[in-house]
């Protein structure tokens, strides 16, 4: 089974898990949600956004519009399979 189809078993799962189990399953995964939700904590996160937005500021990185990054994302779910 493939990583997308495991995150969709597992959402429906906890959709409609009883609160015991789904305060279980959260225990087991609480540190690395924690990590994840605490980016700002993260020296290396927060070194590269502030070269990325120097960047941006000075002209070296031109960026992309909104209707371009879209389109690209839209691109590859497409080639991907995703809806």
């Amino acid at each position: 089974m493939n990583t997308a189809a495991i995150r969709q078993k597992l959402y429906e799962y906890i959709r409609v898990a009883d609160e015991k189990k789904v305060k279980a399953i959260f225990t087991m995964v609480e540190d690395e949600v924690n990590k994840v939700n605490n980016w700002w904590e993260d020296e290396a996160v927060v070194n590269e956004l502030e070269k990325r937005s120097e960047a941006l500021k000075s002209g070296k990185d031109k960026g992309t519009t909104w209707e371009a990054a879209k389109k690209r994302i839209l691109d590859k779910r497409a080639k991907a399979g995703g809806q």
